[in-house]
């Protein structure tokens, strides 16, 4: 004979099988179960703790019971990620896709690839139409601006409570407890500083973004190398720049120039602020590694085709998105628990660098 709390297991089971249930609806209330099938409340609490081990539901405390299994795998429906970046087409963005393709392909699912600009406004309409329409199942997202504050966040919960996972992609927001995957880039801005330093450079500049979190651990970063040689950290020597900046950097010459008047090293943000200001320095009649040695972050494309080869963190962004991919399918098929990761870069050098001998 079949016991009582398993005829609320087969009831919910039911409803998810035919659809009636999807993942993200909230179940009917603990009185709501009692009253419905004549049970006391032991019994509806021991059916909710079986589907739970089942990973077919989650409490959430204060809120109630939600399906938490993907629903479209019981109708043979295809199973939708977006995947949210602030560009495309150009820099290491192309590899973070082909990581996640690799894995999101095999499993039966489809990859919807949309574009915020590094806009705020742009990723608050992607999100609320995800929202809305409950068109996706997952959501990978790179973070946009994320060294400001962000009216988007709620949004990010939202989908969340709604059953729509959500996992950050090369940044994260620090405010939101939502796992990520990245590269350490307090340590990228460590290690590329301490090439320097152990290239006998002792005046090392940086240009590092400051509406992004990875520009502020970057230079988190780079300060602790210097600190940890004693060597001087000269404020005036380090340039901040936002997006839009970045875009006009070669426009604005003569400021970076004059910002890093009198160093040997410069650390850069990334590849594309190597990359501008080696054409700056060319421009101005300064030999790179000559006049000032210069070291990029992520070692994309341009690092390897610059006029002069940067030196340069790798940035596994290949393994970034295959890494995230995984997670994300891992929690929506198996109801695995995602857990944020950030891997180690490692040092590739080219020709932007020379060993100098300061007194």
């Amino acid at each position: 004979m079949q016991k009582k709390y398993e005829q609320i297991v087969d009831w919910v089971n039911t409803e998810i099988q035919d659809g009636t249930l999807v993942r993200g609806d909230r179940l009917p209330s603990e009185n709501e179960l009692m009253e419905r099938f004549g049970v006391s409340r032991q019994t509806v609490r021991r059916a909710l703790e079986e589907l739970a081990e089942n990973g077919l539901v989650e409490g959430r405390r204060g809120s109630g019971t939600y399906v938490t299994v993907n629903t479209r795998q019981h109708k043979d429906e295809e199973i939708r990620i977006a995947v949210m970046l602030t560009c495309v087409d150009t820099y290491i963005f192309p590899s973070i896709i082909k990581g996640i393709e690799s894995v999101l392909t095999p499993e039966g699912c489809t990859m919807q690839i949309v574009m915020t600009d590094n806009a705020v406004e742009k990723e608050r309409m992607l999100l609320k139409e995800f929202i809305r329409t409950r068109s996706v199942d997952g959501i990978i997202a790179e973070t946009v601006k994320s060294g400001l504050p962000n009216p988007n966040l709620k949004l990010y919960m939202e989908s969340e409570n709604l059953g729509i996972p959500v996992l950050f992609v090369n940044s994260f927001y620090k405010d939101l407890d939502i796992p990520h995957v990245s590269m350490d880039d307090r340590m990228a801005g460590y290690l590329a500083a301490r090439h320097l330093v152990e290239c006998g450079h002792r005046r090392i500049g940086g240009i590092f973004k400051s509406d992004d979190g990875q520009g502020h651990l970057r230079y988190a970063g780079y300060m602790e190398a210097l600190m940890e040689k004693d060597i001087k950290v000269r404020g005036g020597k380090v340039v901040w720049i936002d997006t839009e900046e970045m875009k006009t950097m070669e426009e604005e010459g003569d400021r970076f120039l004059k910002r890093l008047k009198g160093c040997t090293a410069c650390v850069c943000y990334n590849d594309e602020t190597a990359y501008k200001l080696v054409r700056i320095c060319q421009t101005a009649g300064k030999c790179v590694p000559e006049d000032i040695s210069i070291v990029g972050i992520d070692n994309s494309a341009l690092a390897q085709f610059c006029p002069v080869p940067l030196t340069s963190m790798e940035n596994p962004a290949e393994e970034l998105g295959k890494t995230a991919a995984e997670m994300m399918t891992g929690r929506i098929l198996r109801n695995e628990k995602m857990e944020s990761r950030e891997f180690e870069p490692k040092l590739v050098m080219r020709s932007s660098v020379r060993v100098v001998h300061e007194i």
